[in-house]
């Protein structure tokens, strides 16, 4: 009898994986059949927002459903992720996750959601450098006059950043390190509002991820003294690196994925990885990429090297977080 319930239950729960299977096939075959929410953590404008709404469109174009952006800005994106952390895993609602999520896990000491746990990686959607940008009405024309006058002038020089902890404010503290300089920085609820206050004065430098003040530099409205990437970059080739400036080793690259609730059934972001990668490979993204300053990810962008390359991102700025002091309530 023993035997013959142990083949029973071996038999029934063959059965039922069978049906979790077909059920998870069967959802991915139809998916999306209503439209889709995209949240992005910050205000309209910044960087995260701009690739966002490039994918939005590539992608409703593509799943024959309308994506559509929500901004939830606020606590440095974590009003957003906390969002979507809750929200029924269905792959109807999606994150776009950024290296702000990686930092705000040891950044805050406490967070209503945990970004490794409560979140499923689905695909990285572009890597940027950011910019060290001033208004122009400073006397300032390179990284070495910018340190100068932060030295001449402590505490008087002004580092914007698109919230706490965010890659914008670690490359000011990573600089302020490096530089033994004494600049004071000002938390804004997005890349956008910052940037804004930049152009009139409110604050006079930031170091932005560089497709949301590209077209301010590109207009000569914004003066560019250095990009924070090892190498030069095509989008702005005459402006010098901040290791080339004498900041040897300095180094932040900002990136963006797409990710959905913990939870959500496999078939539906294989699925949705399949599609962002094919937009990705296609004439009109790369297009947009080239016009905005994104770099596309490298191949193969799935679900597990982006959960590896996220790992590897909490464990890097757990270590710079906890070097440099900080920490938000």
């Amino acid at each position: 009898m023993h035997s013959v319930m142990r083949r029973f239950a071996g038999c029934l729960t063959l059965a039922l994986a069978g049906i979790g299977f077909a059920t998870g096939a069967q959802a991915a075959d139809n998916y999306p059949s209503r439209p889709i929410t995209l949240v992005v953590g910050y205000a309209a404008g910044g960087a995260t927002d701009i690739v966002a709404r490039l994918m939005a469109k590539s992608l409703s174009d593509s799943l024959g459903q309308a994506v559509v952006v929500e901004n939830r800005p606020g606590a440095n994106s974590n009003i957003g992720a906390e969002v979507v952390s809750r929200a029924k895993p269905d792959g109807y609602t999606l994150y776009v996750g950024s290296i702000a999520n990686t930092i705000n896990r040891t950044l805050y000491e406490k967070l209503n959601y945990d970004f490794k746990r409560d979140f499923a990686p689905v695909a990285l959607l572009a890597t940027i450098p950011n910019i060290l940008v001033v208004h122009p009405g400073l006397p300032i024309k390179s990284v070495q006059e910018y340190i100068a006058y932060a030295k001449s002038h402590p505490g008087k020089l002004t580092c914007a950043s698109s919230g706490s902890g965010s890659s914008i404010h670690l490359s000011c503290e990573l600089f302020k390190m490096a530089t033994g300089t004494d600049i004071l920085h000002v938390p804004y609820r997005g890349s956008g509002p910052a940037v804004a206050d930049l152009l009139g004065g409110q604050v006079n430098s930031m170091f932005d991820n560089l497709p949301s003040s590209l077209p301010q530099v590109q207009a000569g409205k914004l003066r560019v003294l250095g990009v924070t990437s090892l190498e030069r970059v095509p989008f702005v080739p005459d402006v010098p690196t901040l290791a080339e400036s004498g900041l040897s080793g300095f180094s932040v690259q900002s990136w963006f994925a797409v990710m959905a609730p913990a939870g959500t059934p496999a078939a539906v972001i294989e699925k949705l990885n399949a599609t962002i990668n094919k937009d990705l490979a296609g004439n009109e993204m790369r297009s947009a990429y080239e016009h905005g300053g994104f770099v596309l990810p490298a191949q193969p962008n799935t679900p597990a090297t982006l959960q590896a390359f996220i790992d590897s991102e909490i464990a890097k700025w757990g270590k710079v977080v906890t070097s440099a002091g900080l920490k938000v309530q």
